[in-house]
């Protein structure tokens, strides 16, 4: 992962909720940054946050949208990335959870479904051939672990993402394990740091 712009809805010489001065400071001594459009000391104002939300969805290639209440900021959020021509995906949840009309109620209007990296890797076309074929990105990675995502990996996801057959990913995994890249963990494997 490359670094992280944290997109602020108040002047850049403040930090809310002000228990995340440490997050921030992270943030910039990791290469990121703090971007606002806001001018210094302007404080963290409700009318700020949907306009720093434009922001966010400016500068990505897609809003994702895991759960959202009726009348939220996540909605708002998405609502803008469609009028800048970005793609908005949707996760479809309970029937019962109101936090997932939000979710139903963009899929409806034709955001993207999403329920793994796979639904987003469709959506943009060549990107996936283009995250595979990225020196930059894949240097000395041997090729399975470009499907690994964080967490614990199960076979059948890792069949999926791969294309491999069940044996011959057995193998590579056997490999993994063997050079220390990847460890078992109950339901599957993870990557080694």
């Amino acid at each position: 992962p490359g670094p992280t712009v944290a997109v602020l809805g108040c002047g850049p010489d403040r930090v809310y909720p002000a228990r995340h001065g440490g997050l921030a400071e992270a943030i910039v001594d990791g290469g990121g940054a703090g971007i606002t459009e806001f001018a210094p000391g302007d404080g963290p104002l409700a009318r700020h946050f949907p306009m720093r939300n434009r922001v966010i969805s400016g500068l990505s290639l897609a809003t994702i949208v895991v759960e959202a209440a009726p009348r939220s900021g996540s909605l708002i959020t998405a609502r803008t990335a469609a009028e800048q021509g970005r793609e908005v995906f949707a996760v479809p949840g309970s029937l019962h959870n109101p936090l997932s009309k939000g979710c139903h109620r963009l899929l409806r209007d034709g955001a993207n479904w999403l329920e793994s990296v796979d639904d987003v890797l469709q959506a943009f076309g060549d990107f996936r051939r283009v995250i595979d074929d990225s020196p930059a990105l894949n240097t000395d990675q041997p090729a399975l672990l470009r499907h690994f995502t964080g967490g614990v990996n199960d076979l059948d996801a890792l069949c999926r993402r791969s294309g491999l057959g069940m044996a011959e990913l057995a193998d590579r995994l056997a490999e993994l394990e063997l050079d220390g890249r990847v460890t078992r963990a109950r339901g599957g494997y993870v990557i080694r740091r």
